[in-house]
């Protein structure tokens, strides 16, 4: 069928874009991105047009049945419209069916024939180039969201990223921010077998209006924890505390892949809930580690740990400092702290990782350490209970001093760039999947295990694909 019916299919799909585009432009003149006209007949006549125009294109894409189930709720009911799971290109098709506004980046509106099109519904556009963009972004949804339905309504993917479906992830808090009324819209793909790429029928289903209570105004992450819970319950799926943060760290393509159970899921989930993630990476970074390498391994207690963090002790902070109680004596490193940050900041980025721990770590007289602080720096940065670093490290010690240097690290990994995979994963045979046994309360050797798993469906390398 690649030389008879795909053919066929695309040039009627090509042939319905190319027939939307003078719709869509006609519409489009004369729109300002700042403020909404009235809805008169023609641009309402426009509109039913670009919706069967759409129809036809994707039933030539293979989309035979499209079941709507429910009531779509008027701007002035329910300003935002948030869909999941989100799974593929394909739940595009709620939104050109209902010619609702999204959210998407500023450079999509320069793109021959598509820009046009999405011009027209109206989308809030998101700029990568300026680092106040999320705030504009958030501030015109909000702006949107309190214009009385004068706005079309705007269609969120909560979770951020592609999911296999089998659960919904956390829901990030931009579109619940605006504390209004929400229409949690499910959608589904009936294949009993999954076969999205040649799936024929979708359904999706606008579920009753959520109005947020005076609590979940206030709480933005509240509000999206139980909008998720309700779509989850349609759905008849668990939630998970996974995140589209914690697919970017599970899946960073840096020289030290992290174990697919790797415990820094939880310590990244507290660094986000106590607003430990500093906007200035670098800058910050390198002063934990000036300040580090001052205390020359002196441990920490509690309080000491809140006065480095310049943050109040709370339960929150007392789970973090848990997880680096290494001998239950209520001390910690602060070193592996500093580490663990690095690789949740910067996960691709092996090398920068290893040159700030050899800098805590080294000794003043002749910037070296010795394999058990190697053995550290990397079980911190694996976020494993248990480590052997003897292969790597006599490999890298071939004078056999008992002590490397970054430099004798950093032209190894060059030589090496498989190191990992050839020296750690090799002599560490649970590496891969050996259980995390860690919590707060249960302490075992390593400072970052706690128990972390998502249940009974799979690693997160399995539970979320990358982003489309």
């Amino acid at each position: 069928m690649t030389f008879t019916l795909f053919p066929i299919r695309l040039l009627i799909a090509a042939f319905m874009m190319l027939l939307a585009w003078p719709f869509a432009f006609l519409a489009s003149v004369g729109c300002s991105e700042t403020t909404v006209e009235p809805q008169c007949l023609w641009r309402r006549l426009v509109d039913i047009i670009l919706k069967i125009i759409m129809r036809v294109m994707w039933f030539a894409g293979g989309f035979h049945w499209m079941t709507v189930k429910g009531r779509r709720a008027l701007p002035a009911e329910a300003p935002i419209l948030t869909l999941a799971p989100h799974s593929s290109y394909f739940d595009a098709i709620p939104v050109t069916m209902t010619m609702a506004s999204i959210v998407m980046k500023a450079e999509s509106k320069d793109i021959p024939l598509w820009g046009t099109l999405i011009k027209y519904i109206r989308p809030v556009f998101v700029s990568r180039s300026d680092q106040d963009s999320r705030k504009k972004t958030v501030e015109e949804i909000k702006r949107r969201a309190h214009s009385g339905g004068e706005w079309p309504q705007i269609m969120i993917f909560p979770e951020g990223t592609c999911t296999n479906r089998s659960c919904l992830i956390t829901f990030k808090p931009g579109a619940f921010i605006p504390a209004v009324p929400v229409q949690p819209v499910v959608i589904r793909y009936p294949n009993k077998l999954d076969t999205i790429t040649w799936t024929f029928f979708i359904l999706y289903i606008f579920l009753p209006i959520y109005t947020p209570s005076e609590e979940e105004k206030r709480n933005p992450a509240l509000f999206a924890i139980n909008v998720r819970r309700v779509m989850a319950k349609a759905l008849g799926v668990p939630i998970t505390d996974y995140s589209f943060e914690d697919c970017q760290l599970a899946m960073a393509e840096g020289q030290l892949r992290l174990p697919v159970d790797t415990c820094l899921l939880e310590y990244a989930k507290l660094v986000r809930r106590l607003g430990l993630k500093p906007k200035n990476t670098e800058k910050v970074l390198q002063e934990y580690g000036n300040r580090a390498r001052k205390l020359e391994g002196q441990k920490l207690g509690l309080d000491d740990f809140a006065q480095f963090l310049d943050v109040p002790v709370s339960d929150m902070l007392r789970d973090m400092f848990a997880l680096f109680d290494e001998h239950e004596d209520n001390c910690m490193d602060i070193r592996e702290y500093v580490i663990a940050l690095s690789v949740v900041c910067r996960p691709a980025r092996t090398l920068e990782t290893m040159k700030l721990a050899f800098k805590m770590f080294e000794a003043d007289e002749d910037g070296a350490i010795t394999e058990m602080e190697l053995a550290v720096i990397l079980k911190t940065a694996l976020g494993v209970t248990h480590l052997s670093v003897s292969r790597l490290f006599t490999a890298i010690d071939k004078e056999d001093t008992g002590k490397i240097t970054f430099d004798k690290f950093r032209s190894f990994l060059e030589q090496h760039p498989d190191f990992a995979e050839d020296y750690l994963y090799t002599e560490n045979t649970g590496l891969h999947s050996g259980p995390c046994h860690r919590t707060a309360t249960t302490k075992t050797a390593n400072g970052i295990c706690p128990d972390f798993s998502p249940n009974d469906h799979g690693t997160i390398a399995g539970l979320l694909k990358k982003d489309n």
